[in-house]
């Protein structure tokens, strides 16, 4: 199917909530095209490059979001609330003419095994410590520590939505969340997030130590 595109610096991951702001006319001119149709388009993480003005390299696998609210701001300028749906697969990027559009189809994770939730939670806690730590002298990461000092339990739900979840509740940058995306399914994302996280906890012990 042929879905409008937003390219962003950043990735929506199914379950969250993306707000947008609209000014340039061109995703206005989508926007009319969207709201007309079911309000869903394509979200992509801009891997490299910058979408304005051309010459950007694009996700192959980026989330559905749909249109939950919005209001004007400005003279076809607008506030968007949007929420991530499902994983789509980019088969075909399409002239940006108008907007940026592509043919896509849904991704559905494959069936996997179950994933081992106990060593996510065990980083999880080392990194909660060390930020708890290190938040003496480093407001952010004191800040990182409270986002994670609520207890979590992701077992017993479904596999796919916790898998998805737990990536949005860890401090992860762009690459990260886009590798967890892209991870064919709910154990093999979480074992990118262990692997994310082991980094995270290096390079934190490195910078305290410093």
């Amino acid at each position: 199917m042929t879905t409008p595109m937003f390219p962003l610096g950043s990735v929506l991951l199914p379950g969250e909530q993306l707000p947008l702001r609209i000014f340039e006319p061109r995703y206005a001119d989508m926007l009319d095209d969207v709201t007309a149709a079911d309000s869903t388009f394509g979200v992509v993480l801009i891997e490299r490059g910058s979408e304005v003005g051309g010459g950007d390299a694009r996700g192959n696998v980026g989330t559905l979001a749909w249109v939950k609210e919005w209001a004007e701001s400005g003279p076809r300028q607008y506030s968007l609330l949007c929420a991530g749906v499902q994983r789509i697969a980019v088969d075909e990027w399409l002239p940006d003419d108008p907007y940026p559009r592509a043919r896509t189809r849904d991704l559905p994770d494959a069936d996997g095994d179950d994933p081992v939730w106990s060593v996510l939670l065990d980083r999880r806690a080392q990194l909660q410590l060390l930020c708890g730590q290190g938040g003496r002298r480093d407001p952010q990461l004191r800040w990182i520590a409270s986002q994670l000092a609520e207890p979590v339990d992701y077992s017993g739900h479904d596999a796919t939505a916790a898998s998805f979840r737990a990536t949005s509740e860890l401090p992860l940058g762009a690459a990260d969340r886009q590798q967890a995306l892209v991870a064919p399914d709910a154990a093999a994302r979480v074992d990118v997030l262990v692997s994310a996280v082991d980094d995270l906890l290096a390079a934190l012990r490195f910078r305290l130590q410093a």
